[in-house]
């Protein structure tokens, strides 16, 4: 029978370590698990508290999902079955073949144990985790009672109120998971098998491996190709404009026309002729206000991708592995979260005290404690999960590699910047009227930078100051011309522009958006490139071709789609134009209502098996319509593949499932 002995168990090694050693105070046992190089048991004692007193505790961990959905052997084979079968057949989950020997660890555990602590990260993944090590658990031991530790780092008080804290398992949450799980599988093997078997019928260089579908990338390879066509399409037209210049005080004044631009060059000539005409200019507003810079809002997975994409010179996918990696280090919080407001409960100064002995910024921070702290901007979004991504301690440079250390440097300066003030500033406006038209210059003095001295991401700078002019004087402009140009195309899509659109479209998740825009570029869908110096003249690679490494030391990467990622595109709002209700696979719409219907289970006004049925018969109308007008797809796959001979092709589970 089991004694007074607690089963705890972690999403990941790093976590089980770090926890076991905060809760043992470092005087514990180590032992090994057969067949696993990374997971081990860990044994020690700890004092719950309350109902659980003095227990005997092994902390060991799992390494992600324990399991996985599949079809029956039946249904394996590529041509086993009609793809539009796999909508329906029966789906399995089994323990995945590496991890046996985790899932019985798990079981040979929990039989002398009376109960298990969930320690897997506080998300709707971690939740779905959590119910497979429950199932493991119940397998060894049908009476164990289960709890879930709720922590959003691993900073010793933090886990010591965690474990004598603990909740229920989110059982909605991880239905949520399930759900998407088998959504994924049933709709990515289908649509994989379908357009793999039929393009294949094309001959070289489609019929040379599988081409995948998943209902997360194809819209984020439709926000790519939607850009780029723009760009390919986008005409010049010539515009005019008047450009009014004033010297006053040895300063040059230029004044911008409220028009901005024509595009009749005819009307602008007779517009600046009558300003001619009238020879004096008269000044009607002049204003000198206060102003300010924002500091930014507390950080979110989305911003800290978007922002890391921008600034870091690396990828939001490896952004969000390093962002992990400092967070099972223990350094900073858990970095999947929505939330962009502090809860008033956590003590920002002692965590800004933490980041004095800096060398870098410690002089900063001891200056927010001094007097300069400022209460955190609140945003609008709280998961009701995590507080926003902050540092939990000071690192030493040398404890981090060069892309953690830009990551780690990126979370405290935006943090220390939360707590301080607003940028100040004063603008300037002079309006002006010349003859009928109005024009006004701008000016910008900054008075104070505070935040902005963290902060190096944001700039705000002062520029020439305007010279002295009254409300009602007059005066001869010194010129006064017409200017040209052209408009010009809107740039190639960046990777934090496609972060953007992907969050307000609601493609994925803020912590599985790296991921999918990560499997576009793998699936040769789409390549990244440098911006500076890039050609705006055809679809990168040739084919499947890889373009230029991501994250390199040339700036913001721009993607460009390959021939294949814009036949399907293509090929797929063809097979849908002109039907009613029936949206193309390239389009948010399907995935932005399956994610909806997540939120619905997770609020409990839906089930599991009503999402399934329901998201499964929006794709399977979608998918009748392309068995029937596959034709179309085709023709626009030899309409840009063929353009060359050479296609480089990847591989993918013919399962199609997608795994976090």
């Amino acid at each position: 029978m089991p004694g007074n002995r607690i089963l705890c168990v972690a999403e990941k090694p790093a976590i089980a370590k770090a926890v076991a050693q905060h809760l043992s105070g470092g005087s514990m046992q180590t032992m090994n698990i057969h067949g696993q190089q990374y997971v081990k048991n860990y044994v020690f004692s700890f004092n719950f508290g309350g109902a659980w007193g003095n227990c005997e505790v092994t902390m060991t961990s799992v390494i992600g999902h324990l399991t996985g959905l599949e079809f029956g052997k039946e249904y394996k084979g590529w041509t086993s079955c009609p793809p539009s079968l796999l909508f329906e057949v029966p789906v399995f989950e089994n323990v995945d073949s590496d991890k046996l020997s985790i899932a019985d660890n798990i079981k040979k555990q929990a039989q002398y144990c009376k109960a298990l602590f969930i320690w897997t990260d506080c998300d709707r993944e971690g939740e779905h985790i959590g119910t497979e090590v429950k199932k493991q658990a119940r397998l060894g031991n049908a009476r164990i009672e289960v709890k879930r530790a709720r922590f959003s780092n691993t900073e010793r008080a933090h886990v010591l109120r965690a474990a004598r804290e603990p909740i229920e398992l989110d059982e909605k949450q991880a239905n949520a998971v399930a759900a998407r799980i088998e959504l994924d599988l049933r709709v990515g093997a289908a649509f994989t098998r379908l357009q793999t078997l039929q393009l294949q019928t094309l001959g070289s260089p489609l019929d040379q491996g599988p081409i995948s579908y998943g209902s997360c990338q194809f819209p984020t390879l439709g926000f790519v190709v939607d850009r780029y066509l723009r760009v390919q399409n986008f005409k010049p037209e010539p515009f005019w404009a008047i450009a009014v210049v004033h010297k006053r005080d040895d300063i040059n004044v230029n004044f911008n026309w409220r028009r901005v631009r024509l595009f009749d060059r005819a009307a602008v000539t007779v517009m600046l002729e009558r300003c001619l005409d009238a020879k004096d200019a008269k000044v009607t507003k002049v204003t000198k206000k206060p102003t300010s810079k924002w500091r930014p809002l507390p950080l979110t997975t989305v911003d800290l991708q978007m922002m890391g994409s921008k600034y870091l010179r690396m990828t939001s996918h490896q952004v969000m592995q390093i962002a992990e990696t400092l967070y099972t280090r223990g350094f900073i919080s858990y970095p999947r979260t929505e939330t962009d407001q502090f809860d008033k409960a956590i003590d920002l100064k002692k965590l800004i005290e933490k980041q004095v002995p800096d060398r870098t910024w410690g002089q900063y921070a001891q200056g927010l404690l001094d007097g300069n702290f400022r209460t955190p901007r609140a945003g609008k979004n709280n998961d009701q999960a995590h507080p926003p991504i902050h540092p939990i301690c000071a690192v030493a440079p040398s404890a981090l590699k060069d892309e953690e250390k830009r990551v780690f440097d990126f979370v405290v300066r935006r943090f220390l910047a939360c707590c301080s003030d607003d940028a100040k500033g004063q603008t300037s406006e002079v309006e002006i009227q010349y003859g009928d038209e109005y024009f006004h210059a701008k000016g910008l003095i900054v008075l104070e930078r505070n935040y902005l001295d963290i902060y190096v991401y944001d700039k705000w700078e002062s520029s020439t100051q305007l010279p002295h002019f009254e409300v009602g004087e007059v005066f001869e402009p010194t010129e006064a011309k017409i200017t040209e140009g052209k408009t010009t195309p809107p740039t190639y899509l960046t990777e934090p522009e496609l972060i953007a659109l992907m969050d307000a479209n609601g493609i994925g998740t803020d912590a599985t958006m790296a991921e999918h825009i990560n499997k576009i570029k793998e699936r040769q869908y789409v390549a990244a490139r440098p911006r500076t110096g890039a050609s705006n003249n055809e679809a990168g690679g040739r084919g499947r071709g890889r373009g230029r490494a991501a994250g390199g030391n040339t700036g913001v990467q721009e993607l460009i789609p390959t021939r294949l990622g814009v036949a399907l595109v293509e090929g797929y709002d063809n097979v849908v134009a002109g039907l009613a209700d029936c949206p193309s696979l390239s389009k948010p719409h399907l995935r932005k209502e399956m994610e909806q219907l997540m939120r619905d289970i997770c609020n409990g006004t839906r089930t599991r098996t009503e999402v399934v049925e329901q998201s499964l018969d929006m794709y399977r109308g979608v998918f009748i319509q392309t068995q029937r007008r596959i034709d179309m797809l085709k023709e626009a796959c030899r309409k840009y593949v063929f353009q060359q001979s050479t296609v480089t092709m990847t591989t993918t589970n013919t399962n199609g499932a997608r795994r976090r």
